[in-house]
């Protein structure tokens, strides 16, 4: 199994066109790369390949992925969409997809609820191409390709309900991809506010993580005078900290565990912060746009 990360900063991007924090200065000083909003491309044969949100930025990551062109004419190795929540930076995307000739989209009940009533987005896109809903079921295997399958399980949240879905049960989900090939397993959950038992155990055994690295410090925007809230508010487990992700993912085991989804102001982008030095020395890395997996 192939995986592509084409996004690794959360919404907004790295440096955020409105912010002035020290890390956004950074960035546009040359002293990091610049990131796009998070997604991923995973594929079993490096022809046919899923995306995992679409962001704002998926024209151009698309274009910076050569595996993405188009064939011939306008038949493109791009098979569907997964959704792990209805955000603007992960549904976005969708319309700036709307030229294709269809499009297939795997969601949870709870997701296109919000797609639909909320955002609107959903009813928009179909206004322009035909759009293929295959329903997902937190707990309950399905098949994306030969050998590839998928997984969805719920992430508990009390981010705030921004598109009124009305629910809980899977307005935000992370996937656990299988390679029924090469017995590779990896999960994406670039949203979690808690390592809770239940996440763990889906986590547990699989050959890659990728997982929410949005802040360092919980009170990160609220030092900086961003933000009257906190990253767990906000629906995020800070990495840092006695009861971080950088703690609690050391005792699980994983042979790797790669953090995607940072903030702009999350000081792990620059590879000579302090910040990322720790992370590195746990044994664990910071994704970068174009980062390619294999497991």
């Amino acid at each position: 199994m192939l995986l592509r990360v084409l996004g690794s900063a959360a919404g907004g991007g790295s440096p955020q066109w409105n912010c002035a924090c020290p890390v956004c200065a950074a960035v546009r000083s040359g002293a990091g790369p610049a990131r796009t909003q998070s997604s991923v491309a995973v594929s079993a044969d490096g022809r046919r390949w899923f995306l995992v949100n679409a962001s704002p930025d998926v024209r151009a990551q698309i274009e910076a992925f050569p595996d993405l062109h188009p064939c011939e004419d306008r038949t493109t190795p791009l098979e569907a969409v997964l959704l792990t929540d209805a955000e603007l930076d992960h549904t976005l995307g969708l319309l700036l997809l709307r030229e294709a000739r269809a499009l297939r989209l795997y969601a949870t009940p709870a997701v296109r609820k919000a797609l639909c009533d909320g955002s609107r987005i959903l009813g928009t896109l179909e206004r322009y191409c035909p759009v293929e809903w295959r329903a997902v079921v937190p707990g309950t295997d399905f098949a994306l390709a030969d050998g590839l399958s998928c997984r969805a399980f719920d992430v508990p949240t009390t981010k705030r309900d921004r598109f009124g879905a009305g629910v809980d049960h899977g307005r935000v989900v992370g996937y656990r991809l299988n390679d029924g090939r090469s017995g590779g397993t990896l999960v994406y959950l670039p949203g979690v506010q808690s390592l809770t038992p239940a996440l763990c155990a889906e986590i547990e055994g699989c050959a890659c993580l990728l997982i929410d690295g949005t802040c360092w410090r919980d009170d990160e925007l609220v030092r900086l005078g961003l933000a009257g809230k906190t990253s767990r508010e906000m629906g995020h487990l800070p990495v840092d900290g006695p009861d971080g992700s950088l703690t609690q993912l050391a005792s699980l085991g994983l042979q790797r565990t790669i953090f995607v989804h940072m903030n702009n102001t999350n000081p792990i982008l620059l590879a000579d912060a302090p910040e990322r030095h720790i992370v590195e020395e746990s044994g664990m890395e910071v994704a970068m746009d174009g980062l390619e997996v294999e497991v």
